[in-house]
């Protein structure tokens, strides 16, 4: 393990019963780093890409070209903002269809120039309105889920802060998942789940508990890959630490993914999600 990783340690204060439903907390903190903000620090030349070419154009989903050190790559990064007028204008976090229709355009685009492809998740879940049931919601994640899992093109992606239900796992099917340690990663939210199994939503911290959603417990089920600490007083003013570690994590991927050949490339990552069915 990497020095910039976490060792699991059951013994420890993270291990306590609260300690997932603060991890949760942390992830939603309103001035936790986004995408927009590692995009800003990681890359440069960065050309945005909008419109799915069908309905609109997503905002909640950024997708753009840049450079990577000498690395040409497609980013893919979903947005929360950080004020009350920059979560309305992004719904929260909560992409609608044609924000996945748009990320799939990215993909298709990024396997035909050869980029390899970064993704930002950070997202409490798709957005789950009618209108967006209409356009086919549900439909589109699991189109983006097979469009990642057969892209012939490197796939990197970061859980930076909430990682929720399909909407995450959308952004999520990579050859290397990284996670940032106070960020969560579930089928579903902690209010859902204690809605679904109790009845009532505010039952959302005993819920998390169960759902085993932090950065440790999925390190040891060999979901995620690595995981980065974060230093203390973490936010997007103090972010200069976390993003020089995601940078390497991103540097040693790169150079080791862009190595292999596409269609080996593909293989490998049906054989990595394949080897989760006995958890």
């Amino acid at each position: 393990m990497s020095s910039n990783e976490i060792d699991i340690k059951t013994n420890s204060p993270e291990a306590q019963p609260d300690h997932p439903w603060e991890r949760v907390k942390s992830a939603r903190k309103e001035n936790r780093p986004q995408a927009q903000d590692y995009i800003a620090k990681l890359f440069h030349g960065v050309y945005e890409m909008k419109g799915d070419k069908v309905c609109g154009d997503d905002p909640s989903i950024i997708t753009a070209i840049g450079w990577f050190e000498s690395w040409s790559v497609t980013i893919i990064g979903q947005k929360k903002g950080h004020t009350l007028e920059e979560r309305m204008k992004y719904n929260f976090g909560m992409p609608h269809p044609e924000g996945y229709r748009k990320s799939i355009r990215a993909l298709k685009q990024a396997e035909k120039f050869g980029r390899p492809i970064i993704c930002f998740v950070d997202t409490p879940g798709a957005y789950h309105g009618v209108e967006a049931e209409q356009r086919g919601q549900g439909l589109i994640i699991a189109e983006h889920l097979k469009a990642m899992a057969t892209v012939k093109a490197p796939v990197i992606s970061i859980i930076i802060g909430e990682g929720g239900s399909g909407g995450a796992l959308a952004l999520s099917l990579a050859d290397r998942l990284i996670m940032l340690e106070n960020s969560y990663f579930s089928v579903i939210s902690p209010e859902g789940c204690a809605s679904i199994l109790f009845k009532d939503s505010s039952l959302a911290q005993t819920a998390a508990e169960s759902l085993k959603l932090t950065s440790e417990d999925l390190k040891t089920f060999n979901i995620v890959d690595s995981v980065i600490k974060e230093p203390e007083g973490f936010n997007r003013f103090n972010m200069e630490k976390s993003v020089a570690d995601v940078s390497k994590e991103i540097k040693t991927t790169l150079r080791r993914l862009t190595r292999i050949d596409p269609a080996k490339l593909v293989e490998k990552r049906h054989q990595k999600f394949l080897g989760m069915r006995g958890l």
